[in-house]
């Protein structure tokens, strides 16, 4: 890339630019053809090549002595820079030191304008090429040590496969504590078949869910964040934010039920002895579990915390040791099912009749047996008799029935599978009995709890199994949250997550069939194992001993616990610095490493509360309610999506349709319900809290979310279905197009205006705020951005909510024309405009100002489109204000569709005029029936529901005062004046120009040999003979104009509508001087455009000595009816 083109001026003979010197015909800027920035790097820049006269040349010049710089291409390696171009790319890693560089090559040279904003395609691709994702974790306190050095680690590229990164932490997520200590009991009380039910339901819904997460993960690039990052950006910062939410209290609760699980198994199955709460009583057995889990609990919560908190490192490292904990585990349960064909494990269960017997207290099943050819009672005798003795008292249960043994394991070959198939639900306190063994009667319900059965410790019931199942299949987003580690992340996650899903749902299906066929019913419903010694129902079958499924399933829920806690505080981070939630920005916050401590310490008290309810059936659902909230906006997200058919939706991963994303997400909502309506009605109502409050507070971001592109697809729809037929009279209301005056720094002028339009919506309906720059958009373009800018941060003031556009035109009339025309879309277009009264323009010396006024109102009406005018606008009420008792005065001259009854009505909606009352009053002429008028009105406001004072007022046809008819003249005299006025500056301006153009003419003709055709008129005046022909005219027209305006008689037909103004006027005052605001019907303009100064001088007559008015104008419809 040696090779560069320089520029060499062309001459008779040598010359070589001097210093500083450049060419201007074809480098605008040396710098631009050089390395480095400015040009200052090497002494030649700027300055030009020599070339020899005799050389081959580009183009031979007409000229030999002008000087033409021309181009040549020279092979010599780039003394400016390293030969590689530097393209300035400000959307893709750029940085401050960029800003400098610019484009240093020729074969785009067309191009090189755009650089700054377009980079050359092998910029681009060089950048994305090199773009690294590592995960947003934090660093280990060694690794920010070893970072302060004076080198750096190098950053290590992600190199994890689908096997490792994806498919075992999914593996390891989703096996878990459910399913050691709990299948076995959901087997036997729902049966095989509905085991089966929950299980596929369950599958079903993380598979599909799966496939829609792996359809968004594979639409772009995806960084560390998984999860609450694809939801967020695929439907918008409120869902965001919502189930990001949602998803953290599930994990958070994920942590409980791991550390329930933890202690469950350690006191239960472990060192039952080390428990702090010993019952006396049976029946107080319960609670003092309770009170163990809790205390326990509490204990290795804060351990694992303090571990997190010290370092993720090791957690991270253990993590291998805790999966094969796992893998161990099933596979020992798979070799103890093939060990029952050949030689089942000897676990007897005792029975008494067909009820189970806690089998704690005693060895042998039996009531009596021979030591030493003597009978004794055996420690189960003590257990229901008050003695030793064969006389002693004993339970009437025990004394009719016989004790039995039954195998707890009689193997897969054994045919109890077809004794398991059907679901055993029942209440609490239920006794676990085989139905299949005799049984006498004589029991006492009563007294039972107190004997040593195998009992229910809750209700059950097939939904209450859902809810307690389904956080044995959640983890499936363990993949997508490591995306940063991935080699191929876009082929990993899919892959690995779906394999990873059907592997365990293998697993799961296997083991119900399994443990169906091998292990004895009253075995599978004894939760805790009481009936075989306390031993973990699922540890019985497993081979070579159950301490290996014990010791496993121990660490495997310590694990899990341990990445619950790890993972949760780091997604609360994420979603804190994202900035949607800001009562959440300080746990966005941490140690100096990067390691979230207060997202740590919310993540621990929100799972002390999970601890303290203390029983891991009861945390499962809560848990279950929060992932399937997760799962179900996954799905929506890819529903919303495909369905959209958004430019950007272009998935790699292909097999995902709209169908199987709507069916996943109805499954998972018809889940939330069927585990516990009372949990999902709960967690969608905190859902919607969060949505509600990101939504008020105002969600700056975008992040082109689906949720958008739904809202367009919406708006579309409403907009054609809007455009079939205008609106209804009853749904007509007043849509604005607000005209803004703005000052000079582009700031509203008039801010009240956007106050009036905030109390006449009451934020219903369109607002289009307008504005018309006078100029080109070229060169306005900045001005016109920063107009729109103001205006919206004063909508916001005033809360106004709409839409502002800002139009630049060559002149203002034409801008009005423009906006009135074009504003809106659709059906979705303005039927008024609201524009202020030009008060000033009297004072102005530009006519254009009241000009452009009236033809705004002519266009208004051309367009049939209703006017209304503010007087005073900067006296009318803030949004603050509250108008204490005083009226609202409606004055009906003529019928203009009703608008002037609507106004009011529609104001009263607002707390600025609510306590203002509306009174109507309408003129009647000499020959008008003033009591039937009255009557007439008050009838007809009643069947509009409105409630108002109504007043005749009359007006008699007095002789027009000399005041009107001098007021008249004075007008009259004062626009005949203002037209000599400008007469007398047109005349000026044309002399200027004919004198301009007489010299213009006498230079051509010296230049222009030719003859003077016979058209061509001669300039024969000279200088002098000019000026003085100028001033005589002037001084003959002055004196003219003069006499003319002192002798003009005022035109009758404008005597007669100055006398209606006056009049009226003097009524109106009379009458509304103290009102908060009065409406009037604005006369139309004349048809004759020479009497619009005329017109103004009548209005300014009209509202002469009122305070805010506002002057209506109808749009040639009826916009209120009498009809429901």
């Amino acid at each position: 890339m040696g090779e560069r083109f320089v520029v060499v001026p062309v001459d008779g003979g040598v010359r070589v630019a001097g210093e500083g010197e450049h060419w201007d015909a074809v480098v605008a800027d040396p710098a631009s053809y050089t390395g480095g920035g400015g040009g200052s790097s090497d002494s030649s820049s700027g300055t030009a090549e020599v070339k020899e006269a005799g050389e081959d040349s580009v183009f031979e010049p007409e000229d030999p002595n002008a000087l033409v710089p021309i181009l040549e291409y020279n092979r010599e390696p780039n003394k400016y820079g390293d030969g590689v171009p530097k393209e300035n790319s400000p959307f893709i890693n750029n940085t401050d030191n960029d800003k400098g560089n610019s484009y240093d090559g020729t074969n785009m040279a067309l191009f090189e304008e755009e650089m700054d904003s377009n980079p050359m395609v092998s910029s681009l691709l060089n950048k994305l090429a090199n773009y690294t994702n590592l995960t947003q974790g934090a660093q280990e306190h060694e690794e920010a040590e070893e970072d302060e050095g004076p080198k750096k680690k190098a950053v290590k590229s992600p190199q994890m496969g689908t096997f490792m990164g994806v498919y075992l932490p999914c593996l390891q997520n989703i096996l878990g504590v459910i399913l050691f200590l709990r299948l076995t009991w959901i087997v036997g009380t729902a049966g095989i078949l509905e085991s089966l039910a929950i299980v596929c339901l369950c599958c079903s819904c993380t598979m599909l869910t799966a496939i829609s997460m792996s359809a968004i993960a594979t639409n772009g690039v995806v960084p560390a964040g998984g999860s609450y990052y694809m939801i967020s950006r695929s439907l918008g910062p409120e869902f965001g934010g919502a189930v990001g939410l949602c998803f953290y209290l599930g994990t958070t609760f994920a942590g409980s039920m791991y550390i329930l699980g933890t202690i469950e198994i350690l006191l239960t199955y472990i060192v039952p002895k080390a428990a702090i709460f010993v019952a006396e009583k049976k029946e107080d057995e319960p609670d003092a579990l309770l009170n163990n889990m809790r205390v326990y609990g509490t204990c290795c919560l804060a351990l694992m915390a303090v571990v997190v908190f010290v370092g993720v490192k090791y957690v991270n490292k253990l993590a291998l040791v805790f999966l094969a904990c796992v893998i161990l585990s099933i596979l020992a349960i798979y070799a103890g099912v093939i060990k029952t064909i050949f030689e089942p494990p000897d676990f007897p269960v005792c029975m008494l009749g067909n009820r189970t017997l806690q089998n704690h207290n005693f060895d042998s099943c039996l009531k009596t047996e021979i030591i030493q050819n003597v009978t004794v009672t055996t420690k189960l005798w003590k257990l229901f008799c008050d003695g030793p003795e064969f006389n002693a008292t004993c339970d009437e249960y025990f004394a009719n029935n016989n004790v039995t043994s039954v195998q707890g394991i009689p193997g897969l070959t054994s045919g109890v599978i077809s004794e398991n198939m059907w679901s055993v639900y029942g209440p609490l306190k239920m006794l676990v009995e085989n139905k299949k063994l005799p049984s006498a009667g004589g029991s006492d319900p009563a007294q039972d709890i107190y004997m040593p059965y195998v009992v229910n410790d809750i209700t059950t019931f097939f939904t209450l199994l859902v809810g307690i199942y389904f956080p044995s299949v959640t983890g499936i987003m363990a993949g997508s949250n490591r995306s940063g580690d991935l080699r191929d992340a876009q082929k990993s996650i899919p892959i690995g997550t779906i394999l990873a899903i059907a592997t365990t749902s293998f697993i799961y299906v296997t083991c119900v069939v399994l443990f169906g066929a091998c292990i004895e019913g009253v075995l599978l419903r004894d939760k805790f194992g009481d009936s075989v010694k306390g031993n973990l129902v699922i540890g019985t079958l497993s081979w070579p001993s159950p301490w290996v499924i014990v010791i496993g399933s121990f660490f495997s829920c310590c694990g899990a616990g341990l990445q619950s806690l790890t993972g949760a505080p780091r997604l609360l981070q994420a979603i804190a610095r994202d900035g949607i939630v800001p009562f959440l920005q300080v746990f966005g916050h941490g140690k100096a490493n990067g390691e979230p401590t207060w997202a740590l310490l919310l993540t621990a008290g929100i799972c002390e509360i999970g601890i303290l309810i203390a029983s891991l059936d009861a945390v499962a659902p809560i848990l279950s309610m929060f992932f399937l909230m997760c799962y179900l906006f996954v799905n929506l997200a890819c529903a919303v999506q495909t369905l959209l058919r958004t430019p950007n939706w272009r998935p790699r991963f292909k097999y995902y349709h709209w169908a199987l994303s709507f069916l996943g997400m109805s499954l998972c909502l018809a889940l939330m319900f069927i585990s516990s309506w009372y949990y999902a009605i709960v967690a969608m109502a905190i859902a919607g809290c969060i949505y509600k409050y990101i939504e008020y507070r105002g969600a700056e971001k975008e992040w082109g979310d689906g949720i958008r592109g739904l809202s367009l697809n919406a708006a579309r729809y409403a907009l054609i279905r809007l455009e079939e037929a205008p609106p209804h009279t009853k749904n007509w209301r007043p849509q604005l197009l607000v005209l803004l005056n703005l000052d000079s720094d582009q700031g509203v002028k008039h801010p009240r205006m956007l106050s009036l339009t905030t109390q006449l919506k009451a934020g219903k309906g369109l607002t289009i705020v307008g504005n018309v720059l006078e100029g080109t958009y070229l060169t306005k373009e900045a001005e016109a951005k920063k107009a729109e800018q103001n205006i919206k941060s004063s909508m916001s003031a005033e809360r106004t909510k709409g839409f502002c556009h800002v139009v630049v035109s060559s002149n203002l009339r034409d801008g009005f024309s423009h906006l009135i025309q074009s504003a809106g879309l659709g059906g979705m277009k303005h039927n008024t405009v609201l524009m202020a009264w030009p008060g000033t323009w009297r004072q102005s010396n530009d006519p254009q100002s009241w000009k452009n006024f009236i033809e705004t109102v002519r266009e208004t009406t051309a367009a049939h489109q209703a006017l209304l005018v503010a007087k005073n606008v900067d006296s009318f009420p803030t949004n603050q204000d509250r108008l204490e008792e005083g009226t609202i005065d409606v004055w009906w001259v003529v019928h203009d569709g009703g608008m002037l009854m609507l106004l009011p009505f529609l104001l009263r909606q607002h707390k600025v005029w609510r306590k203002c009352k509306m009174r109507i009053f309408t003129v009647a002429q000499m020959d008008d029936n003033s009591i039937q008028m009255k009557k007439d009105l008050q009838m007809f406001l009643y069947h509009l529901r409105l409630d108002a004072e109504v007043e005749v007022v009359e007006m008699h046809d007095n002789d027009i005062s000399a005041f009107t008819y001098e007021k008249t003249l004075v007008m009259e005299q004062r626009s005949q004046m203002l037209k000599q006025m400008q007469l007398s500056r047109t005349e000026r301006e044309r002399e200027a120009q004919l004198i301009h153009d007489r010299n213009t003419a006498s230079h051509a003709a010296i230049n222009d040999k030719a003859e003077t055709g016979p058209d061509r008129v001669h300039m024969t005046w000279t200088k002098d003979k000019l000026f003085t022909e100028r001033n005589r005219n002037r001084e003959g027209n002055s004196n003219v104009a003069v006499r003319d305006l002192f002798n003009m008689k005022p035109n009758q037909s404008n005597v007669r509508r100055m006398h209606t103004a006056v009049k009226l006027n003097e009524v109106v005052v009379n009458k509304s001087q103290e009102a908060h605001l009065v409406l009037l019907n604005m006369p139309g303009p004349p048809g004759n455009r020479g009497g619009d100064e005329n017109y103004m001088e009548f209005l300014e007559v009209l509202l002469e000595g009122l305070n805010r008015v506002l002057l209506v104008r109808g749009g040639g419809r009826e916009v209120i009816t009498i009809y429901s």
